[in-house]
């Protein structure tokens, strides 16, 4: 109870911290062109069009693959360190076991699940691993 609640203070403390402590502000600068982004995200204008629906969609699948991935190494890890101290309970290293299966058939999924776009892809021809909105 007394960790808790001097964990609970520090953390109070620090958000009182975070939150009063003043931070500079900056002018806004001239309008900067984008980079890395294709001609179909911004308009000529710089007003949002639905093709930026595109740029939106390209972004998130460039954050959730490798956050898959790094979910798959420490599901790896976390399966090892189980089986590594299972200590011969049966209980503990089926659970470790099924940890370490559900890593690797979530890997299995992933790849399997590009493979199968990029087998479509070839077959007929179509890019169904671009999201295109058509103008």
């Amino acid at each position: 109870m007394k960790k808790a609640l001097i964990l609970f203070l520090f953390s109070l403390v620090t958000c009182y911290l975070l939150l009063t402590t003043p931070s500079f502000v900056y002018a806004q600068a001239l309008p900067q062109p984008w980079k890395d982004i294709s001609a179909n995200c911004v308009a000529e204008d710089n007003v949002a069009t639905i093709q930026g629906l595109e740029c939106l969609f390209t972004n998130i699948v460039r954050v959730l693959t490798p956050i898959a991935g790094l979910a798959v190494f420490i599901m790896f890890i976390v399966g090892a360190f189980q089986l590594i101290t299972a200590g011969g309970e049966a209980k503990q290293i089926e659970k470790a076991r099924k940890t370490i299966t559900f890593a690797v058939l979530g890997l299995v999924l992933f790849m399997g699940i590009w493979f199968i776009l990029l087998l479509i892809k070839t077959i007929t021809g179509v890019d169904v691993t671009k999201f295109e909105i058509p103008k």
